[in-house]
């Protein structure tokens, strides 16, 4: 299916969602349903085409990302429509049976612009390699641009902090606040 093919789909699928929300009875769940139900329906087109002005392939992914979550919300609407019984599974089967069809070719889609099937990986308990060194700011090695090997972490080295070192005594803290003056160095005593 062609882009084009497939903006003439989605926009006729939200056609069909402003139909159906318009048919529903007039009670206050029957509306509240129905506008979440319009809302997520129609957005499907429009973010699609969204994704397809995309000006790089990680846009391009994260815009298909809203497509996929606003058609699986639709077909949640749908559901609690049929559940509620406020309109028979007959009347929305064919509906729920395009969105269902919507959603798989955007799976596949974004999981080919990803380039191969979604998973996501098992997280390990540790860190590889924080036996070698890590970097503890990432971010300040993009900052010190001088000595971008500043900002990375050797536990064999001297300069490797101890974690005892960060935790605080509120020992020395409440003496310090109980006699101000022996927490405070004397200027003489700071230049020496």
């Amino acid at each position: 299916m062609t882009p084009e093919e497939m903006k003439e789909r989605t926009k006729q699928f939200g056609l069909r969602i402003i139909r159906a929300a318009a048919a529903l009875p007039r009670s206050f769940a029957a509306r509240h349903i129905g506008g979440q139900l319009l809302r997520a329906g129609t957005s499907v087109g429009a973010n699609y085409r969204a994704a397809c002005r995309a000006r790089t392939q990680a846009e391009f992914i994260a815009k298909l990302g809203i497509v996929e979550e606003e058609a699986d919300e639709s077909i949640y609407w749908m559901d609690m429509l049929i559940e509620a019984g406020i309109m028979p599974k007959a009347k929305l089967g064919a509906l729920m049976t395009e969105t269902n069809e919507i959603l798989s070719i955007v799976v596949a889609s974004i999981n080919t612009a990803r380039g191969g099937a979604r998973s996501v990986p098992a997280r390990k308990s540790v860190n590889p390699q924080s036996a070698i060194g890590t970097i503890r700011n990432p971010q300040s090695a993009i900052r010190n641009r001088k000595n971008p090997q500043s900002a990375i972490r050797n536990p064999q080295s001297e300069e490797s902090v101890n974690p005892q070192s960060a935790i605080r005594n509120p020992q020395s803290e409440e003496s310090a606040i109980r006699n101000p003056q022996s927490a405070m160095e004397s200027p003489r005593t700071a230049r020496l």
